[in-house]
């Protein structure tokens, strides 16, 4: 009888940190490109996305710095291996992208109230992030890290968070009965948020 073959966690993608000269674009989209499907190794800056619509485009090895995004639809969005930093994405459906080779990461950003509902996440970094009211129902947290981040409100349910470091994250309330914890890390004045459901006194 054949043994399963034991597969390593994934390893999380490097940032992109490379854009040619003519791909680094600042507050506008020239002429040329507004109805473009396809962007590859774009650095976005000081864009205001507000309310735009991203639906069916595909953006790979891109950074977005100091965007504005709040609003604006990701409908079959392709996000792969995409930097956030500084960015405003209150309330952005990561849900609604598509599931092949969905990577991102983030930095400084303003995710209060984002979805990312059944999306397989597993290393993506948040980094001094506000992720107020977060959904993170039925996500793949597999390894990830919360670092300086604000959980005010956020939502785990079914969430798999082996291996997750929340060690400097703020304000957790989860409930380990309801998520997948294991050697995931948490700071000691996280614990009275772990244990809110049964009622004790963390002295």
């Amino acid at each position: 009888m054949r043994r399963p073959v034991s597969r390593k966690p994934a390893k999380a993608l490097a940032k992109p940190s490379y854009f040619p000269p003519e791909n680094v674009l600042d507050r506008a989209m020239p002429p040329a490109l507004v109805g473009q499907q396809e962007f590859e190794q774009y650095h976005f800056r000081n864009f205001d996305l507000t309310q735009a619509s991203l639906a069916g485009r595909r953006f790979s090895e891109c950074l977005f710095e100091n965007c504005n995004l709040a609003g604006t639809s990701l409908a079959d969005t392709a996000l792969q291996n995409v930097a956030f930093e500084g960015c405003k994405l209150l309330g952005l459906a990561f849900h609604a992208c598509r599931d092949m080779l969905f990577d991102v990461h983030f930095d400084r950003c303003q995710l209060d109230y984002a979805l990312f509902s059944g999306k397989n996440m597993p290393n993506t970094r948040f980094v001094d992030c506000s992720l107020r009211g977060a959904d993170f129902t039925r996500t793949n947290l597999t390894g990830a890290l919360f670092q300086e981040c604000r959980l005010a409100e956020a939502v785990f349910s079914q969430t798999n968070l082996t291996g997750a470091d929340l060690a400097t994250a703020q304000e957790v309330l989860l409930d380990p009965e309801q998520n997948e914890l294991k050697n995931a890390r948490f700071a000691l004045q996280s614990l009275p948020g772990l244990l809110t459901k049964y009622g004790l006194v963390v002295a």
